[in-house]
């Protein structure tokens, strides 16, 4: 638990960063993003030994958990306002119980609860008002991002635990094949994306190396450590942390009572996944 609580706050300021980096394209900021994390973890990569289905396994998880998930995500802030991003991501914990569910081919309402239950507290958390137009798009663009997100850390928590090799040996794999279809879809709009300003470039290297490096690295073996049910909660743990950032290093007003009250839900949510039955855990 302790992993996916770090990468949580690693990723708290990421919502008040990627409006600042939107407008140089969602495929050029995923893939600064994907290729800054993979130079941190291919050093550490040992592919040897895995064979090739494993490894390609793992660059495909890569792929879609990193970086489609980053293109769909960047994207959406070219219709949505950042609050309306965040309260569209509250379906994640959902996400990630059905795709746990359909992987293990069983059905957990417990399970499904907790992660209603997140979703829930991280709702009221945001209290965010939705525009009446021009939103459809936005919507989609983020839960198809929501998507590639619960397949992949789901899918890398299953083969990560039939490998039984260390997370930092296995992460650069996955960091590669986000950086090949990011780059592929980088590339024939690289003459457009304008100068990044100095703001810019710092932002997308704390992204990169922070966020998604070390970020992403903490997820997925906090993923492999815990049971579904806590792992689906801490997907939106990040909510009302990116809200007290917000307060306290972007200056932003926040309600408070709002903020406890949604806090006070996803709390026990968690508390109730702690308590699932070791039987009732994926492996």
């Amino acid at each position: 638990m302790a992993y996916l609580l770090a990468a949580s706050l690693l990723w708290a300021l990421s919502f008040g960063l990627m409006p600042r980096v939107a407008p140089l394209g969602p495929a050029f900021v995923a893939a600064v993003r994907s290729l800054l994390a993979l130079a941190v973890f291919l050093p550490l990569a040992r592919p040897r030994g895995l064979g090739l289905r494993a490894g390609a396994a793992l660059a495909g998880l890569g792929a879609v958990q990193f970086g489609l998930m980053y293109v769909f995500y960047t994207a959406g802030f070219r219709y949505l306002q950042g609050s309306e991003a965040a309260l569209f991501t509250v379906f994640t914990p959902l996400l990630v119980a059905l795709a746990g569910d359909a992987l293990d081919r069983t059905w957990s309402w417990r399970v499904l609860g907790v992660a209603a239950l997140a979703a829930a507290g991280t709702a009221v958390c945001l209290g965010a008002k939705v525009r009446d137009h021009g939103i459809l798009v936005g919507f989609l663009l983020i839960q198809a991002s929501n998507a590639c997100f619960a397949l992949g850390q789901v899918g890398y928590r299953r083969l990560a635990r039939d490998l039984g090799r260390p997370d930092r040996e296995l992460m650069g794999l996955l960091y590669a094949g986000a950086a090949l279809v990011t780059l592929a879809l980088a590339l024939p709009g690289l003459g457009a994306v304008p100068r990044p300003t100095p703001a810019q470039v710092a932002i997308l290297a704390y992204l990169g190396l922070a966020a998604s490096g070390l970020g992403f690295f903490l997820f997925n073996a906090g993923a492999r450590r815990t049971n579904v049910g806590t792992l689906a909660v801490f997907n939106n743990a990040k909510i009302p942390l990116a809200i007290l950032a917000a307060a306290l290093v972007f200056g932003e007003r926040v309600a408070w009572l709002r903020l406890a009250a949604g806090g006070s839900l996803i709390a026990g949510a968690l508390l109730l996944a702690g308590r699932t039955r070791p039987g009732a855990q994926r492996k």
